[in-house]
């Protein structure tokens, strides 16, 4: 077996996909040179028909007795997953079938249980996947809204991977002029050929740079939306934050200060993922405890992408130090003038709740929806473009070919290691070490 790390041999793996109990389905996948014997040893039977599901019983070569009636499916190299063999059981989820199974396929030579990501990472050494597809696969796992679901599904099927590419095919065919001048010195270069790759390599630093001001709406998308809750003491903070859970999430109290430390919940805001902080009233702290409460808060607004000024709308006269991007006043039910200006609510009876969760989606949907292109999604990725970024600006500043030519193999270097293309085994123990067991 070839793979694209150079290893000619190596054991089977196998793990469980996903179990969903006693009335579900568990799925256990075996993948390598092993997988066919898998099915044999188990099934007691002829191959079944690539890519086609069968039924098959299964035994147990431990006692001869059967496992279970499980649907199975055969993957041959190179049109799998992982780009190896793959045997799959789909077995029912009950905790002493697969128990049973895991045990049999623990017990067959050659078979071990699968590292976490490692299915995904043998897909990216065989050349099925790169690092940005196989990156894409773990945010769809962890999607919870919409439009985290549509980004990733995007960055799956190539958007990331052609555009980075398109950079590094462009920039190859420059650097190859480039190198010519340096080792061919005595040839006669096609006349304007510098001059043309100096443009390309500056239209492409020019696109580096729109890839990087997006306002990090790829990453906020990805990571949430951060909305601090800010505000006096009593002003109904973490009522509002209750009411926008639709739960009890934070403790209510008449008494100043209660919230002394940073909660966080996280809301789905029309498919927008949104990661709501209830904070500590802002005011003078009366002791250590609420002075770090208070110095928490600030630390979060600061960080945040959006405040929410919440004010009390009984009290008459406010501190106009704080300042918030959406500023609301609470307990319109109780207010004697409630029409007076600002965004008026009432965490305890919905009045207003309804505007307000459109306004914060709006303001999500703003911050993470600025245009078509694919968007950077991690941190890797934004530090890899910044760099290439530099090293095509060094690049152009260079004073000799030789100089030039170095800048731009290290700008190719950076953007190689995007899809991995370059420093593979280093890049996929970076990428893979926070995978789920058996994907």
């Amino acid at each position: 077996m070839n793979t694209g790390g150079g290893k000619t041999e190596r054991d089977t793996i196998f793990a469980l996909a996903s179990g969903r109990g006693r009335a579900g389905v568990a799925v256990v996948r075996v993948s390598g040179r092993g997988a066919d014997g898998a099915l044999r040893a188990l099934s007691r039977a002829e191959l079944p028909t690539e890519h086609r599901a069968s039924i098959r019983t299964l035994f147990s070569q431990l006692n001869d007795t059967m496992i279970d009636t499980a649907l199975v499916l055969r993957f041959t190299a190179p049109r799998s997953y992982t780009g190896e063999n793959i045997a799959e059981f789909q077995v029912h989820g009950g905790p002493a079938v697969i128990s049973a199974l895991l045990s049999e396929l623990g017990a067959l030579p050659g078979l071990r249980l699968a590292e976490p990501g490692e299915f995904t990472r043998r897909a990216v050494e065989n050349g099925r996947l790169d690092i940005t597809q196989a990156e894409a696969i773990a945010d769809l796992v962890d999607a919870e809204t919409e439009a985290q679901h549509r980004q990733a599904v995007l960055q799956h099927q190539g958007g990331l991977s052609r555009l980075y590419e398109d950079w590094r095919t462009r920039l190859i065919r420059c650097a190859a002029w480039i190198e010519a001048t340096i080792d061919f010195p005595d040839e006669e270069i096609p006349a304007g050929a510098l001059k043309t790759s100096r443009k390309a390599i500056a239209a492409i630093a020019r696109e580096m740079q729109a890839h990087l001001d997006d306002g990090r709406r790829g990453e906020i998308l990805r990571d949430g939306f951060h909305v601090a809750v800010i505000g006096p003491p009593n002003a109904g903070k973490s009522s509002l934050v209750n009411a926008l859970a639709q739960r009890d999430v934070a403790i209510v109290s008449d008494i100043p200060g209660t919230t002394r430390d940073v909660l966080e919940v996280r809301l789905n805001l029309k498919g927008y993922p949104v990661i709501l902080s209830d904070t500590a009233g802002l005011r003078k702290a009366r002791d250590p405890i609420e002075e770090e409460g208070v110095r928490r808060a600030k630390a979060r607004a600061a960080a945040a992408d959006l405040r929410l000024l919440v004010l009390d709308g009984t009290a008459e006269r406010h501190d106009r130090g704080m300042r918030g991007d959406i500023e609301i006043r609470n307990k319109a039910d109780l207010a004697k003038n409630p029409a007076d200006g600002g965004l008026w609510i009432s965490a305890k009876t919905g009045e207003g709740i309804g505007q307000l969760i459109d306004l914060l989606a709006e303001y999500a949907e703003k911050s993470m929806s600025r245009g078509e292109a694919p968007a950077l999604s991690r941190a890797r990725h934004r530090l890899a473009v910044m760099s290439a970024a530099r090293h095509l600006k060094d690049t152009l500043e260079a004073s000799a070919p030789e100089l030039a030519a170095e800048h731009l193999r290290l700008g190719l270097r950076e953007i190689g290691r995007l899809t991995g293309r370059v420093d593979l085994d280093e890049l996929l123990d970076v990428v893979f070490r926070d995978f789920c067991l058996g994907k």
